[in-house]
């Protein structure tokens, strides 16, 4: 009798369920989109029920596609957005749309906390910065702004341990997503009673914190005839998106080291202690693997930054694309390799949501420097990748005065360009490797959870029967060379701009 598992990706654009066999093959996957509301230039919020149908609408698309049993689906599991606030009620029923994890809303509340408790402890109890971006401080800011849903609210949830509830009936979440709340105690692996204090947030909110392995239940006979599941499918927690995708590009041991490109990107390696930076420029997450950390620098805005350059910038290439059927960064790649390394001198500062590592900067603006009259389209087009890029760069040095770091894997959407690839070899100056399967580090990492959940594997080192490394990419030490100009040059901009920043939104 086969075994299969369903692992879900609860992404920013959309939901992706990913069916797979107990050998590691990935068997079909069925993607659904839902919506994104970006308002009041730093609020982004999504309707957690679109969370839910996506679900609903994947899960029985993947069955009757594929043919299998549903009683075949021994497991599912998740990889989720982190760093959200979605207040429920005891019921489990949504009070408000959720406020995801590029919102930066509240900044008052970051401040107050920070009164309390100065930046520097509180970077020792939970591994990162007490900033907006985090779900505490937004919890906050609606205790503060909507205290009537405040009252009401039972629970605090992220995007999977929502779907857990809906198909279990039972409020849990795991070490990522509790770290993600920014209240986590990474010494005990618990909620931070002094963090939740000094916030003045009622600790009864935040739900219980089980290992990610855990099975949360088995899927309700409610769930079951929405999904298309069985009642004897058992719902494993999973974990959030960066630290699942840790297992899915195999960083589950020391020194292990991945690059994530999507809407935001991350490079991360693993560690059996915190790293922690003077400068507060990384951060440290709880791994979904038990007794180890994931040292980490996260980009609020990096394939966002590219995807925002097609839409806005590159309507001719859109309108080739749609012509011939095939994708627009086709021709956007073309015209980036017409410009050579540097730009020509156009740097970009990819800070179009303000930003996370290595800044930490909520006033933070995207902006094109050094223009000239010789510069071209291409350079504009190029500086873009290339301000990703050396962004990440400057995390990866982080991590690397730590951890010994020879490669580098990348998977997520922007990894499939090669002039990406090169810059990114070049930029790290390390070699790059590219596994066979790009966007689907999530929902392997998530399938292993749920496959050592139930017990089908040992344990995390099954991830090597789903990663194929498919090509490897090595740094051209001239455009090193070169490189290594263009990043102070990066620098010096930031820096001379930030507090241009900071006093221009301050004056809105």
């Amino acid at each position: 009798m086969p075994n299969f598992i369903i692992a879900h990706d609860v992404g920013t654009s959309g939901n992706k369920a990913t069916l797979f066999s107990e050998e590691g093959k990935l068997i079909a996957s069925v993607t659904e989109p839902y919506n994104t509301h970006y308002f009041n230039e730093t609020w982004v919020e999504q309707n957690a029920n679109d969370w839910w149908n996506a679900v609903c609408t994947t899960t029985k698309g993947l069955i009757a596609t594929t043919g299998i049993s549903a009683e075949d689906v021994k497991a599912v599991s998740f990889s989720g957005q982190m760093m959200g606030c979605l207040c429920v009620d005891e019921n489990g029923t949504p009070l408000r749309p959720s406020i995801i994890w590029a919102d930066q809303r509240a900044i008052k509340q970051s401040d107050e906390l920070g009164e309390k408790i100065p930046q520097e402890e509180f970077f020792r109890i939970n591994g990162h910065k007490n900033t907006p971006s985090y779900g505490i401080q937004k919890l906050m800011w609606i205790r503060d702004n909507e205290p009537e849903v405040y009252s009401k609210t039972a629970k605090v949830l992220n995007s999977k341990d929502y779907i857990v509830f809906k198909l279990t009936g039972k409020f849990y979440t795991e070490p990522s997503d509790a770290n993600s709340m920014d209240c986590f105690d990474l010494a005990t692996w618990n909620w931070s009673d002094k963090i939740l204090e000094a916030a003045q947030i009622d600790k009864s909110k935040l739900p219980e914190i089980k290992p990610s392995t855990f099975v949360a239940g088995t899927v309700t006979p409610e769930a079951a005839k929405l999904t298309g599941l069985s009642t004897n499918t058992a719902v494993v927690m999973g974990g959030g998106d960066g630290l699942v995708a840790n297992i899915g590009a195999g960083s589950i041991a020391p020194g292990k080291t991945y690059c994530c490109l999507g809407t935001s990107a991350w490079i991360a390696t693993t560690s059996t202690e915190p790293i922690f930076d003077p400068e507060m420029r990384t951060v440290t997450w709880a791994h979904v693997v038990p007794g180890l950390y994931s040292p980490n620098g996260t980009m609020q805005y990096a394939g966002g930054s590219y995807s925002w350059l097609k839409n806005v910038i590159c309507t001719a290439e859109i309108e080739e694309a749609k012509k011939n059927n095939t994708s627009p960064f086709i021709y956007m790649n073309e015209q980036i390799a017409k410009s050579n390394v540097g730009s020509n001198g156009v740097v970009f500062l990819p800070y179009l949501l303000g930003e996370r590592a290595p800044r930490w900067d909520q006033y933070a603006k995207g902006s094109w420097l050094g223009i000239k009259p010789e510069n071209t389209r291409a350079d504009m087009l190029r500086s873009v990748l290339e301000g990703v890029t050396l962004n990440l760069s400057i995390c990866l040095d982080i991590l690397r005065s730590k951890v010994d770091i020879n490669e580098v894997l990348v998977i997520g959407g922007g990894a499939k360009g090669e002039v990406w690839q090169q810059m990114m070899a070049d930029i790290f100056n390390t070699e790059i490797h590219i596994p066979e399967v790009l966007e689907e580090a999530g929902s392997m990492g998530a399938a292993v959870i749920a496959g050592v959940g139930v017990g089908i594997y040992k344990d995390f080192t099954a991830i090597d029967k789903f990663i194929n490394i498919t090509k490897t990419v090595k740094p051209n030490p001239e455009a090193v060379k070169a490189y290594a100009n263009c990043k102070d040059d990066f620098e010096l901009y930031y820096q001379a701009l930030k507090n241009v920043y900071r006093e221009i939104s301050l004056k809105k």
